[in-house]
């Protein structure tokens, strides 16, 4: 079950938005496919309870510290996701700042991937 975001949280994701590009769900597997990281960024037992295929799991608060480990070359496509889409986006924002150049968000996240791909 997703977390309840506060107005604050809110906020903060829709200015991320403003900075990343998001990609729509149907569009993920033929990203995957042509070479993109899937990452997960919600906590381990959300992502226990179902993920994409393929997605590699990164808690947003362990992005910082573990991501040069999962993904090293920063101009690798990367896409990230959450339940809802907020928390995808102020991670590929905060990869932006890290100097990844190829980042995008999941347009509604998990709920929406699974609407496109049933």
């Amino acid at each position: 079950m997703s977390p309840k975001h506060t107005d604050e949280f809110l906020r903060a994701a829709a200015e991320a938005r403003s900075r990343i590009s998001e990609v729509e769900p149907a569009e993920v597997t033929r990203l995957v496919a042509d070479g993109a990281v899937l990452i997960d960024v919600r906590e381990r037992d959300e992502y226990e309870t179902g993920h994409i295929d393929g997605a590699l799991l990164c808690s947003r608060d362990q992005l910082e510290d573990a991501i040069s480990a999962l993904v090293p070359d920063k101009h690798t496509p990367i896409i990230c996701y959450c339940g809802g889409g907020n928390r995808g986006a102020l991670a590929a924002d905060t990869l932006q700042q890290l100097g990844y150049d190829q980042v995008h968000s999941v347009v509604g996240g998990l709920r929406q991937y699974r609407k496109a791909n049933p």
